[in-house]
């Protein structure tokens, strides 16, 4: 069962429902951005995602289908020692768990890429064909940073530890070092900087698989979403993005995350938008 103690209760997103037991998703909040490498921020994401999808149809045109009849559950924030790595990823840990014992579709909002890693882990163990979609500017397949196994540039690295070998698919990745290049040729799939068309080759492939999608907002240019913490020029457009939503439909997710929404950075919060209204596409397909 949900553990409550661990949450930090504030208002829900879009249209979500008070009752967790007929919830078939549960959506949490992670507001950490201890091992971030430029901006700070992203602790912030969560609420503002939140806070701005009430300027948002309940009704998407892309789905033709409303998060009105959509059961999905807001736990809130999780409550995180502050600056303490090891324990907020235990804590992230044991929150996942509990979600998935009770047969519902994890979905988190962060924060920094590093809570993708204890999520992975913990759905991987669930299911053991996981296969990753993972929308990025950067690679995150470094083994260390700066000498730590455990940051937002390690965590893919961290995360495929968990998977089967060539089940890690990258999209619109347009930075990281050679090391990072080389280890996804051996080990995954990588679309060089294209989205749209990369997802479209590769759907066959990955569609029968469970599947984690996690998606760092800075995948968009930053003319789309400046609101992040690395940002990187030469990303999608959030039209690239929205096409293939109907593709996601037809998807088994069994888990989501939209991370590095970092809200201070962007006074104009068309970055918390976009997350939101990803957020809303996402919930009606697995809902």
């Amino acid at each position: 069962m949900l553990q409550k103690e661990l949450y930090l209760k504030n208002s829900g997103f879009l249209r979500a429902k008070e009752d967790y037991e007929t919830s078939k998703a549960v959506i949490v909040g992670v507001p950490m951005d201890f091992t971030v490498s430029f901006r700070p921020g992203t602790r912030m994401g969560p609420r503002k995602i939140r806070e701005v999808s009430y300027g948002l149809e309940d009704y998407s045109p892309y789905l033709d289908e409303s998060l009105n009849n959509k059961n999905y559950f807001d736990a809130g924030d999780l409550d995180l020692p502050f600056g303490n790595v090891e324990k907020s990823l235990k804590i992230i840990e044991k929150s996942v768990e509990s979600i998935l014992e009770d047969n519902k579709i994890p979905v988190f909002l962060g924060g920094e890429h590093l809570i993708s890693y204890p999520l992975i882990k913990k759905v991987a163990e669930k299911y053991p064909e996981l296969a990753v979609l993972h929308f990025d500017a950067h690679a995150d397949l470094r083994d260390e940073f700066f000498g730590e196994k455990f940051s937002h540039a390690t965590v893919l690295r961290r995360a495929c530890e968990h998977l089967k070998d060539k089940r890690l698919y990258q999209f619109g990745i347009r930075s990281g070092i050679k090391e990072e290049f080389e280890y996804i040729k051996q080990h995954g799939f990588l679309s060089f900087a294209e989205v749209k068309e990369g997802f479209i080759n590769k759907f066959d492939e990955f569609k029968n698989y469970p599947l984690y999608i996690t998606l760092d907002i800075d995948v968009f240019d930053p003319s789309f979403a400046p609101g992040t913490g690395t940002p990187e020029p030469g990303g999608c457009t959030s039209k690239d993005f929205f096409d293939l939503i109907p593709y996601f439909k037809k998807l088994n997710i069994v888990g989501f995350d939209i991370v590095e929404v970092s809200p201070i950075n962007d006074i104009s919060e068309r970055t918390s938008l976009l997350a939101a209204k990803i957020l809303r596409e996402v919930l009606i397909c697995i809902c």
